[in-house]
């Protein structure tokens, strides 16, 4: 006869509720899922052996986590905080290799910009804040600092008084609002923008299709064939991206794009179309009109 567990599990209907709906999550790690499931066959009255198969795990493991689970309920389902390896560096170090790369190198007589990590650890190491430490390791120090003044996000400052009247505009197209008043079933929104520069390159030989054990192969080498102006349109509330090469920006091209998106439908026979852009060279007010 199977030896039949001394830890018993019997549920309320919370604990089954709450069980039931962890060992049919996909978004927690998998080892929870499986605990749950054990606690739950447990209660059904299923031997640790039985579940054990079931679940293709370990019997000691199905041990564990009921007898886990009688002693603390569902909170015995996760994980014990664990020692880990003992600390190497004090933290006195950690914090003046901190302190270092709060500094601009420039200050320090080192000729860069910013620091990456490999040169604040040789720097550490030669200022004499310790004797040997990877790069690894200051970047992991780094990662896990609340506070990151070595790091920077560029923004700019709004120069146009008219600014807030026109960004208002912009975001209620984006809202599908248009005067105070929604848009209708026939009006769209596109956001216009271009892409100077873009390299045109052809592969010297064909890719190579996936086959049995072997991704795609793309050969490396290429031939430049210049550059070209990328023009594309995205309508907002469609998700759909109308676009062309052009060999240079400038009004002409863009004039090109607005008459390629209002010949085609469902823009050509639209009540109202808005264009958003950014007022760049190739879009000037009074400069480019589009075909009412």
């Amino acid at each position: 006869m199977p030896v039949r567990s001394p830890y018993v599990v019997n549920l309320t209907v919370e604990q089954r509720s709450e069980l039931e709906y962890l060992s049919r999550r996909v978004t927690v790690p998998y080892r929870q899922v499986v605990r749950a499931r054990i606690v739950l066959a447990a209660a059904d009255g299923e031997s640790n052996a039985s579940i054990a198969r079931c679940l293709a795990v370990c019997v000691d493991t199905v041990r564990l986590w009921r007898k886990r689970f009688c002693a603390n309920g569902i909170g015995g389902l996760v994980d014990q905080p664990r020692s880990g390896r003992p600390r190497i560096f004090p933290a006195t170090v950690v914090a003046e290799v901190k302190a270092l790369a709060c500094e601009l190198p420039a200050r320090t007589g080192v000729p860069l910009a910013r620091w990456s990590c490999p040169e604040l650890a040789e720097q550490a190491r030669l200022r004499g804040i310790i004797e040997q430490v990877s790069a690894s390791t200051v970047r992991r120090w780094l990662a896990s600092d609340a506070l990151k003044p070595w790091q920077h996000r560029s923004w700019i400052f709004p120069r146009d008084p008219n600014f807030a009247l026109k960004a208002a505009r912009a975001l209620d197209l984006y809202a599908r609002v248009w005067e105070g008043e929604p848009l209708g079933e026939n009006d769209f929104v596109l956001s216009a923008d271009e892409k100077p520069g873009v390299q045109a390159r052809r592969r010297k030989h064909p890719s190579l299709p996936p086959g049995t054990n072997q991704p795609m192969r793309v050969e490396a080498e290429y031939a430049r064939g210049g550059t070209l102006a990328y023009f594309a349109a995205y309508d907002v509330h469609r998700a759909h991206v109308i676009g062309r090469c052009e060999p240079t920006t400038g009004i002409a091209p863009f004039t090109r794009l607005v008459n390629q998106v209002m010949t085609t439908e469902p823009y050509a026979s639209a009540r109202r179309v808005f264009w958003v852009v950014d007022n760049g060279a190739s879009q000037k007010l009074g400069r480019c009109r589009s075909n009412e």
